[in-house]
């Protein structure tokens, strides 16, 4: 790469085909041209990927010089006179075009060619030139084709690879004429150690890495831009239609990905077309008894459900609740919005249960992800907002990163981590398992499972002894540390090391790291709040950060990484028992005052109940109706046989949903709803964007719209709701939402996303939150101790493993969506638990044999896959699988402040051999899936 010798100039006066113009600071010859409108044939070279100036395509002749000089590595300088159209520039951008099409074959992959369009621009006709040998084509992936038969080695793939993903799957291998593109150690792709981001294809000029199924050869209809339906990052992005059908998605250049998208986003989008979908209202039969028992062929539906109008059914639906809250009380009944809806609709969701049903028994997956997070972030600092984005690990010296593993949850935010890692900032990997990450880690602490309070007080232990402490930060911005002081005395690293795992020196080395670094950001996952002592573990985090001022400034803070797309913002919209929009408390006279005057009716003052409390209410008697809209506790709750007994024995559940999940099975009314690209809204994402997903597609059969099935069962219990669209929504959330009242309809629609806090209109919004004070009373943070509270359940003989709970990278949640996507469930089509090969080696099972996993709770049978990541004495499973649904497995003890359960930690027994797994065809998949 060329240096830049004008990087101290603003501006550079130089003459281009014979017009004076100008370089901006940094600028190529080509970039400059390209800003000025003038072409100048490219292909190694792109926007995303900088410059390479290995396919001469660029060529530029400059008076004064012997040689010609490439444009997209060469800058220019004050006076000079280039010239891209010259006959001597014109000969060498022909002669390479002609040469490159020359070595390609004449079957196109692609409607896009980079090489075609400048070939054209040039009026190259058939080349003169004897073609090399074209290599068969590599079909081995599920999602993309390989065509070698097109590829003119720009490397514009291995920089996408390498250089944006991180990931260094592909290389170039060989020498001379015989160089050539290879995947690892030149496996087929589909063998190789590929994520699927699909980031080569975007790169690919030519159409030698095309998405799978020739979808590339078929012009769309038209473009839609929208945002990403899955985890928080929230990564925007272009949706391309063909007869109300998604072709294929691109990148784009929003604030959290730039273009950048991973697996789920670019290939996780045609579960919307699956002939699974629910397209008719379905009530269930009177012959058809509610049982938790979901071995049933999909083909028997009809056995259990009979259609019905969408009249028919939101009578029922609402007569069941009317008749329930007119008997029984507002408090027998409850609502469980969704984290994957738009920011409208939890509002509008959290509303009708609060004046529809009268009770604030109201919920969502924020309990089973975050709620320990949020709870302690409130508690201590005012906000459960993350204070920096995921990006500001670029401008960190430090990155903490505790409980998450965003390879897998978060791929796109983990490759901002991977670029900060290569240009030198340091990280801490605290994590019991082994993952991508601990590769590049500077420390990685592989502590006990559920030590995590004492391997933090150890360490802020040490930056209290040996005075690494901002002492300024804590006067002015901060309360309670001398009784935080006082209690930490007690946790030395000598006396945490065996309760912990950690060495003592290396605890005392990442105390010292971490405080005295310019910028040290913390950044956590699930691993952290999904325990008993969750909320402590978070005070833990908060507290390290409040005692040596790494909060309030870019490249420091701290961020609870969301899980899904718009778990932030459901929970903004008050899709929570005990908070309103904007988390005001429900006890709060002032704040339900507000409320109730905006809304036009009474708010109950006092708290709801929760995911879990709401399944033991039902077992207790004390509550009979309950409304689910994109949830499905039968697969996520802990515990879950004993959530599919509760919902088999309410008097009424209505499900809304668009396929019939395990949840939807046991309901008495299913209501088929819209999926993501088939509505328009609002998401907020982890960084505290505001996004626009704009409607791509129309809804299947009879399927409706979230908006308009909520709005039309309101005015069925009493509700006089009249709102026009997600904008009529979105003006009464700026009212009851101060944080975003400065974010208008038409500035999303011009802007894609404004993050908030932005109270005013033409407000910026701030990135970065917590700069001056806290939004508390006394305007500081608050040191919060925590002792040691040991999990729950541990290990004993008869259950001697931890299993450990989370996601995996191909799928997502329940399963309910990337399961009915036929390249993602290519990828990873069966139940895996992971176990250390070690352990396997003494249980005498290989990989892909079958295993049990029994809790005190159930048992699963699964088949093993090794992962030396794992520690020794655990295992590891994803729950998103029907056919082995771990969460009958977890522990539903709860976080006595935040009412979280322990997912992350129970006592298990791994057997060899067990009963065989239950799948059943999609029907026109390329892989099993599963039931429901």
């Amino acid at each position: 790469m060329a240096i830049n010798p004008n990087i101290e100039n603003e501006l550079v006066s130089f003459n281009l085909n014979g017009e004076a113009v100008f370089a901006e600071e940094g600028e190529t010859i080509l970039q400059a041209a390209q800003r000025h409108g003038v072409e100048i044939p490219h292909l190694c070279y792109s926007e995303r990927q900088g410059q390479d100036g290995n396919c001469r395509a660029c060529m530029v002749e400059i008076d004064g010089e012997r040689v010609l000089a490439p444009s997209c590595c060469r800058y220019p300088s004050e006076g000079m006179k280039v010239d891209s159209q010259s006959q001597r520039a014109l000969h060498s951008q022909k002669l390479v075009l002609e040469m490159l099409k020359s070595d390609v074959s004449e079957q196109p992959h692609t409607l896009n060619s980079e090489l075609d369009y400048w070939a054209g621009k040039l009026e190259i006709s058939t080349p003169r030139f004897k073609p090399r040998k074209q290599a068969p084509a590599d079909l081995s992936h599920p999602g993309i084709a390989v065509n070698m038969d097109a590829c003119i080695q720009c490397t514009r793939c291995v920089r996408a690879c390498r250089d944006e993903q991180n990931n260094d799957v592909i290389g170039l291998a060989m020498r001379g004429n015989h160089t050539e593109i290879v995947f690892d150690l030149d496996d087929p792709m589909g063998e190789s150690s590929c994520v699927a981001c699909g980031e080569c294809v975007e790169a690919c000029p030519t159409g030698a890495l095309m998405p799978a199924n020739d979808v590339a050869m078929v012009e769309p209809d038209k473009k839609v831009d929208s945002v990403c339906p899955y985890c928080g990052v929230g990564c925007q992005l272009t949706y391309n239609i063909k007869d109300n059908k998604i072709l294929y998605v691109e990148g784009r250049d929003g604030p959290a990905n730039h273009g950048r998208l991973c697996v789920k986003g670019r290939y996780g989008f045609d579960y919307v077309h699956h002939p699974h979908r629910l397209t008719k209202p379905l009530i269930r039969r009177d012959d058809a008894p509610k049982t938790p028992d979901f071995s049933m062929d999909p083909n028997d539906i009809d056995k259990v459900f009979r259609e019905a109008t969408w009249e028919e059914a939101l009578a029922l639906a609402a007569k069941g609740f009317v008749d329930i809250r007119d008997s029984a009380g507002p408090n027998a009944l409850a609502g469980f919005g969704s984290a994957k809806g738009s920011n409208e609709e939890a509002y509008l969701f959290q509303k009708l249960v609060r004046v529809g049903f009268n009770t604030n028994n109201v919920d969502h997956c924020t309990r089973l992800c975050h709620a320990s997070s949020v709870v302690a972030l409130l508690e201590c600092l005012g906000s459960g907002a993350v204070s920096n984005p995921v990006s500001d690990v670029d401008q960190a010296e430090v990155i903490v990163l505790i409980g998450a593993n965003p390879t897998v949850n978060h791929p796109v935010g983990a490759t901002w981590m991977k670029n900060a890692i290569r240009n030198g900032t340091k990280l801490i990997l605290m994590d019991p398992r082994g993952t991508e990450l601990s590769q590049q880690a500077t420390h990685h602490l592989q502590f006990k499972p559920g030590s995590d309070v004492p391997m933090l007080n150890a360490i802020m232990h040490v930056i209290v002894e040996e005075g690494l402490v901002d002492k300024d930060f804590i006067a002015d911005r901060t309360s309670g540390f001398d009784e935080m002081k006082r209690h930490l005395q007690k946790y030395t690293p000598e006396l945490m090391e065996p309760v912990c795992g950690i060495p003592a020196e290396t605890l005392r080395e990442v105390a010292r790291l971490y405080a005295t670094s310019k910028g040290s950001m913390i950044l956590w996952g699930m691993g952290v709040s999904q325990h008993i002592h969750g909320t402590d573990n978070a005070r833990c985090l908060i507290s390290l950060a409040l005692m040596t001022g790494q909060i309030g400034r870019p490249g420091t803070g701290l961020h609870p990484l969301r899980g899904q797309n718009n778990v932030q913002g459901a929970s903004d919209m008050g899709l929570i028992p005990m908070c309103l929009p904007d988390y005001y408390k429900v006890d709060d006279d002032e704040a339900r005052g507000h409320m109730e005057a905006l809304w036009g009716g009474k708010i109950d003052s006092k708290a709801g109940l929760t995911v879990v409390e709401i399944m033991d209410a039902i077992h207790a008697g004390n509550l009979h109706g309950l409304y689910i809209m994109g949830e499905n506790p039968a697969m996520s709750d802990p515990d879950a046989n004993h959530a599919r007994q509760a919902m088999s024995e309410l008097k009424h559940m209505v499900v809304q949903d668009i396929f019939l999940t395990e949840t939807a099975y046991l309901a008495d009314v299913v209501l088929p709803a819209s999926g993501f690209p088939e509505k328009t809204g609002t998401f907020t994402n982890t960084d505290r964007l505001v996004q626009l997903g704009r409607q791509a597609i129309d809804p299947p059969g009879d399927a409706r719209q979230d908006l308009w099935i909520i709005q039309e069962l309101a005015k069925r219990l009493g509700l006089d709701w009249n709102y026009q669209g997600p904008a009529d929504v979105f003006a009464e959330i700026r009212k009851a939402v101060p944080s975003m009242g400065g974010i208008t309809w038409d500035r999303l629609e011009a802007e894609h996303s404004v993050v908030y806090p932005c109270e005013q209109e033409g407000d910026p919004g701030e990135d970065v939150i917590f700069t001056q004070d806290f939004p508390t009373a006394s305007g500081r943070g608050l040191f919060v101790p925590a002792d040691i509270v040991a999990p729950d359940e541990r290990p004993d003989d008869d259950y001697p493993f931890v299993l450990i709970t989370g996601r995996m990278l191909e799928h997502w949640h329940t399963g309910s969506m990337t399961r009915r996507s036929n390249v993602l469930d290519a990828l990873e089509p069966e139940a895996v638990a992971t176990i250390n090969p070690i352990t396997m080696d003494e249980m005498g099972v290989k990989p892909g044999e079958l295993i049990t996993l029994s809790t005190r709770r159930g048992s699963v049978s699964v088949l093993a896959r090794a992962d030396i990541g794992v520690p020794t004495g655990a295992v590891f499973m994803a729950f998103c699988y029907y056919e082995a649904a771990v969460n009958k497995l977890s522990n539903p003890a709860l976080d006595p402040a935040a009412k979280i359960p322990e997912f992350k930690y129970c006592a298990v027994n791994v057997t060899p051999g067990g009963e065989p797994m239950q799948f059943y065809s999609y029907g026109g998949g390329q892989s099993k899936n599963q039931l429901v």
